[in-house]
């Protein structure tokens, strides 16, 4: 039978506590053993949107794989539709169809977070929020649960959304105020996560406090473009794969080397490189989002389910013996 895990039930099935787990392991093992990721785009013909599809997640230690395909348009909400495909590895079977766009974002906001937590000054209890969707949202899920924050400051193009999201972390107790402008998040705060659709700039070196962190998700595509490039060349820059973030990542798209990545974030993990080497650094996460990610969320989901065993089920074909009656 094949699990169908929509957005209601991996919002019952999945903790930020039990996904971090899942994706602290999998930066830990995934360098050694996994194939390169892989990935393609393609734009879609008279519309604003794109499909993508990242081919096959795996992990060592997973008796599975994941195939997923997104369609994403930015005027939408969501913004992100699709599906991951689960199959066991051994035989090929569907074992879960699961909804893209709460993997999409769980997986890329929690693995942020365990990336911004890492890179981020101990003492630091001030985030900044550039773009107050459903990715910047999760990371701050899981850097709750990994820090003490304090206060939020929220800057997105929408007033209005931004305005909804500091409501909301009202009330689970942080002091949370929005600004006019990108600049005055990274003026105010240690830490910044950017989590937009943007294709210029939104922040330049000038913009950043000696010694802070900042965590970009929006550069995922080629085009896309959050940060200037003489910051990313100034800054310790970590990404989550080197060919990645060349070939559709901040790197490339700001025209530069692999070289000017310090490091990718499981040997930052692994303790293999240090976080920062000067406390006045400027650090920068920017990745781009790997296919093992969609695995060890959904896997974690998919053992969620079979002990929670109130999820709806589904047979595509009959069993052999029905066929042949």
């Amino acid at each position: 039978m094949t699990l169908l895990l929509g957005a209601a039930e991996l919002s019952r099935l999945l903790t930020p506590h039990l996904s971090l787990q899942a994706l602290r392991q999998g930066f830990v093992t995934s360098p050694a053993a996994s194939p390169p990721p892989q990935r393609v785009r393609q734009s879609l013909p008279h519309t604003a949107g794109s499909i993508a599809v990242l081919l096959p997640g795996l992990l060592p230690g997973v008796p599975a794989y994941t195939v997923k395909v997104n369609a994403k348009f930015p005027a939408s909400d969501p913004a992100i539709s699709g599906i991951v495909c689960l199959h066991d590895l051994d035989t090929g079977e569907l074992l879960a169809l699961l909804d893209s766009a709460v993997v999409t974002a769980w997986r890329t906001g929690l693995s942020a977070a365990l990336a911004t937590d890492l890179l981020t000054p101990a003492e630091t209890r001030t985030v900044g929020v550039i773009g107050a969707g459903a990715q910047a949202d999760m990371t701050l899920r899981g850097l709750t649960a990994t820090r003490a924050l304090e206060r939020l400051v929220i800057h997105d193009v929408d007033p209005l959304r931004a305005h909804r999201m500091a409501e909301t972390w009202r009330r689970t107790g942080l002091d949370c105020r929005v600004v006019d402008t990108a600049q005055e998040v990274a003026h105010g705060c240690g830490c910044v996560v950017t989590a937009t659709w943007s294709r210029r700039p939104l922040l330049r070196l000038g913009d950043v406090r000696p010694g802070s962190h900042i965590t970009s998700l929006g550069a995922d595509e080629p085009g896309k473009a959050e940060l200037d490039p003489r910051l990313l060349r100034h800054a310790r820059v970590i990404v989550d794969d080197l060919e990645l973030a060349m070939t559709a990542g901040a790197l490339g798209t700001a025209g530069l080397r692999r070289e000017d990545a310090a490091a990718v974030l499981g040997d930052v993990l692994n303790g293999l490189l240090p976080p920062r080497t000067d406390p006045g650094q400027i650090t920068v996460y920017t990745p781009v989002g790997l296919p093992w990610q969609d695995l060890a969320l959904s896997w974690a989901a998919y053992q969620a389910a079979l002990s929670d065993g109130d999820c709806l089920d589904f047979r595509f074909r009959p069993r052999p013996k029905e066929e042949s009656r």
